[in-house]
């Protein structure tokens, strides 16, 4: 497939504060590439950079195989993670009025029918509900077919019925040519959506993957988390569990590990026989979030609380 989307080595500093340090990445023609990092991490600075919004220090970029402010901007829809139209300005006049801004729009109505909001159409913006604002606003990105499609934590203030929609939707422009660059929060979204993953920690591009590949990688094994009331260390040594399987006590309980979809039943029996009053049990599986701790050595929503104050917000 042919390159879309490249960053060479991009560098970008706010006073003391690195946001990016020295980011290089390709996303090639229908692929959606999805960005993961907690507040601080430096995504917006990246998705700025790549579209030109932002200057950098150091480093290059390039969409369509020009420099990101010589692109033509009718190839471009570009979703920012804070954007606040008109708000007495209904969704339909939004989505028209951008229309506007193009030689070959899409119809507004269909647009507006695709995000899920032909039934508010007509609600002036300030007063729609915060995933319905979101909505339009992703269907202002929408409105010129875009080649390019960036989406900046698009479903946030969204309900889950609305994100999976959403989900639908974005996987449909990528089966139809479009390009998608995703930032998100939401493991599950990033896990759903993107056939490759980078993983960004203060500014670094720690590694990127398609998302099954790191999780076999780095993500561990999965477990079984059994909270208890009792002694969680008198409790384990009075547990005999299945000999392929062993048991260490954290601040979550007795964690189990190596523990698959076959094994929960001979565990549960096997803390039934011991008499361990217990409060839940909870089977995790490995996902990009220990990947994330695996490679950063951080809690994902714990990292860079500081940076993330200094710079006001998600740099």
């Amino acid at each position: 497939m042919d390159e879309v989307l490249a960053a060479d080595g991009l560098r970008k500093s706010y006073g003391d504060v690195e946001a990016l340090s020295g980011v290089s990445l390709s996303v090639a023609e229908g692929e959606v590439f999805g960005l993961i990092g907690p507040n601080g991490a430096g995504k917006t600075t990246l998705v700025r950079a790549l579209t030109g919004t932002t200057a950098v220090d150091s480093g290059s970029a390039a969409i369509l195989g020009r420099d990101p402010t010589e692109v033509d901007r009718q190839r471009l829809g570009v979703l920012p993670q804070e954007f606040r139209p008109a708000g007495r300005l209904s969704a339909r006049e939004l989505v028209a009025y951008y229309a506007g801004l193009y030689d070959d729009a899409r119809n507004p109505d269909a647009v507006l029918d695709e995000v899920g909001l032909a039934d508010a159409a007509d609600t002036w913006y300030e007063n729609l509900s915060g995933g319905q604002q979101r909505r339009t606003c992703i269907a202002l990105t929408l409105v010129n077919d875009p080649d390019v499609l960036f989406l900046d934590e698009p479903t946030t203030g969204i309900d889950p019925a609305g994100r999976r929609s959403l989900w639908g939707l974005v996987e449909d422009l990528a089966a139809g040519g479009t390009t998608v660059f995703l930032t998100s929060h939401s493991m599950e979204e990033i896990e759903r959506l993107a056939d490759r993953v980078g993983l960004l920690n203060a500014g670094e591009l720690v590694t990127v993957g398609r998302p099954d590949d790191l999780v076999a990688e780095y993500g561990g094994e999965s477990r079984l988390v059994v909270r208890t009331d009792d002694d969680a260390d008198a409790a384990l040594e009075s547990v005999s569990l299945p000999a392929a399987l062993d048991a260490t006590v954290s601040g979550d309980g007795i964690t189990v590990h190596g523990v698959g979809p076959r094994d929960i039943g001979d565990v549960v029996a096997a803390f039934d026989d011991a008499g361990v009053v217990y409060e839940s049990l909870v089977w995790k599986q490995p996902g990009l979030e220990e990947v994330y701790l695996s490679l950063t050595g951080e809690q994902f929503e714990a990292a860079r609380p500081a940076a993330a104050a200094a710079v006001g917000g998600d740099r």
